[in-house]
């Protein structure tokens, strides 16, 4: 005797905010460390360099922040944009309208004839056949209320707590030697398991994503780490 169970699909919904942590995280355990790095070889005191660290993460976290603010009411206004100006060409340009949803639907597969029965019932809904248009014609969701809020304390919170993984050490410890060894060791674990979680969390696959963070995340630091040693 069959039994038949409900099937159910998962799928990740959560992309905007696990790339505000990647955003976030990446740049917090990176910039710091390289800053950290590079003034611990220019011959100072060891709260010189936490004292600059805790103010390149204070600094680092508002911009970061303010950026994807910015960024997420900039994405909100060409939205609405956009789909005001969908209305108007569905109000004063039908005929255009019609045709691009004939040649959309043909990417698909389906033909003018059977196009004609979907036409009507957007016609008959101009809501439906607008929203229709934002999402296939030009690939646009409408962004949630508050995005870009949530979007800018999710930034600013992960670089907070990306940067001060590689400058715990300096904090905790007195010789600076060693405290960039340590930071060092702990920024690049740092990086394999947050690549990891990153991979569980999205599908991409956990250990792939964990060695895909820490290269890029390590050249990165090792990239900044340079300069910042030039420099100082």
């Amino acid at each position: 005797m069959s039994h038949s169970h409900p099937h159910t699909e998962h799928h990740f919904e959560a992309s905007d905010t696990v790339r505000d942590i990647v955003i976030g995280m990446a740049d917090g355990l990176t910039v710091p460390f390289a800053l950290a790095a590079g003034i611990s070889g220019a011959a100072v005191g060891i709260d010189i360099v936490v004292t600059a660290g805790v103010a390149e993460i204070a600094a680092g976290s508002i911009a970061m922040g303010l950026g994807g603010y910015l960024a997420g009411r900039t994405q909100r206004q060409h939205y609405y944009a956009e789909r005001e100006r969908e209305e108007q060409e569905i109000l004063k340009v039908p005929h255009r309208e019609r045709k691009e949803v004939i040649d959309i639907m043909a990417q698909y597969g389906v033909t003018k004839q059977e196009c004609e029965p979907m036409l009507a019932g957007l016609e008959r809904n101009p809501v439906a056949w607008r929203d229709f248009m934002m999402r296939f014609e030009l690939g646009l969701e409408e962004p949630q209320a508050g995005a870009a809020r949530k979007s800018a304390i999710t930034i600013a919170l992960s670089y907070l707590v990306g940067g001060l993984i590689p400058l715990a050490p300096y904090m905790l410890m007195h010789s600076i030697p060693q405290a960039l060894a340590v930071s060092t060791a702990v920024t690049l674990l740092a990086l394999f398991i947050f690549g990891f979680l990153k991979g569980s969390v999205t599908g991409t696959g956990a250990f792939k994503s964990a060695l895909q963070t820490l290269m890029v995340g390590g050249l990165a630091a090792a990239a900044a780490f340079s300069i910042a040693r030039l420099i100082s």
